[in-house]
């Protein structure tokens, strides 16, 4: 009996250790528990400064670009000598029912769309050029891109008015145009607007669309050979599914960018050409906002301008998950 009892007097503290042992793990998991919720608000922290610099230069004014939309802004209110009205939905009854509003309007979508397309085939069939050529053609193509890319608007349209100038310009010579004035005309001061666009468009495009051909695996562009694939071929069934994720950012960028041209419609047409035949949006709310003095209804078309790129960027995304493509 002394034994029996001596070894259940020894065998207490190994379960009291146990316990001791249990209630530790116990206390570290719910001090996991509790470090994993709390653990939550870390990248938050993180990306904090970041979102408030986005909501200074983001979002405050697009906040006060829709206030200003539904008040009456002019120069009388500007400068103090009438109060500032609310209006309602009144800025944009207006601009609804000028007609001129909607012909701009139908211009700005036909314009970005050219630019776009034309400038993602430019882009891309250079980006697949470049995986084709030796070394020194693909140097030269790349800075002679990355020239156009860096070249700002204003200057860039400029050489470009020069160049197609009726009376100057060695354009006009080398085709035997004489004094033809592409400015003059709505739709040739259009394509001419749209040459300068793509040419300082395409090198994006061109440029991502080549980093993203080069991180292909060889393997796979070889097997496509192989398997008698043409070029074109290649491009549709192998390298475009692909480059999925690469072709949605720049198409929705060159969607961005091409849909509110300013510089060189304002430039190259002076202004938006012979009786606002040039007109786009930005111009038109340009000239809406600081030459008419009517900064609520200019604000008002930067609404509507907001509002279609973003409808237009969900509905593109929206087919693109539609049809099973992963973004």
């Amino acid at each position: 009996m002394s034994s029996v009892r001596a070894d259940s007097v020894r065998a207490r503290p190994v379960r009291k250790g146990t316990e001791r042992k249990g209630s530790e793990r116990n206390g570290s998991g719910r001090t996991g528990s509790v470090r994993a919720r709390g653990g939550g608000w870390t990248p938050w922290l993180y990306l904090a400064p970041a979102l408030v610099l986005l909501g200074g230069l983001l979002v405050y004014p697009i906040y006060q670009l829709g206030l200003i939309s539904f008040l009456e802004y002019t120069q009388a209110q500007v400068s103090g000598g009438e109060p500032t009205t609310f209006q309602g939905l009144g800025n944009y009854q207006r601009l609804f029912a000028d007609s001129q509003f909607w012909q701009v309007l139908f211009a700005t979508l036909l314009f970005a769309a050219a630019c776009v397309v034309s400038t993602l085939l430019i882009g891309c069939a250079l980006a697949v050029l470049l995986t084709r050529v030796r070394a020194v053609p693909r140097l030269a193509l790349m800075l002679a891109a990355l020239g156009a890319w860096a070249t700002p608007a204003i200057t860039g349209s400029t050489v470009w008015v020069f160049l197609f100038d009726p009376d100057f310009g060695p354009v006009n010579k080398v085709l035997g145009l004489g004094d033809f004035s592409w400015t003059y005309g709505r739709y040739s001061a259009f394509a001419l607007v749209l040459l300068e666009v793509v040419w300082c468009s395409f090198p994006f495009v061109m440029v991502t669309v080549y980093a993203g051909i080069r991180a292909i695996p060889g393997e796979v562009l070889e097997a496509a050979s192989l398997d008698g694939a043409s070029h074109w071929r290649t491009w549709r069934s192998v390298m475009a599914p692909m480059l999925r994720p690469i072709l949605v950012v720049v198409t929705i960028q060159s969607i961005i960018w091409d849909f509110k041209v300013f510089t060189q419609i304002y430039v190259m047409t002076n202004g938006g050409g012979i009786a606002g035949q040039n007109l786009v949006l930005n111009v038109y709310a340009y000239q809406k906002a600081f030459a008419g003095s009517e900064y609520s209804l200019g604000s008002a078309i930067g609404v509507v301008m907001l509002v279609i790129l973003l409808a237009v960027t969900l509905v593109y995304l929206r087919i693109m998950r539609r049809e099973g493509r992963e973004l």
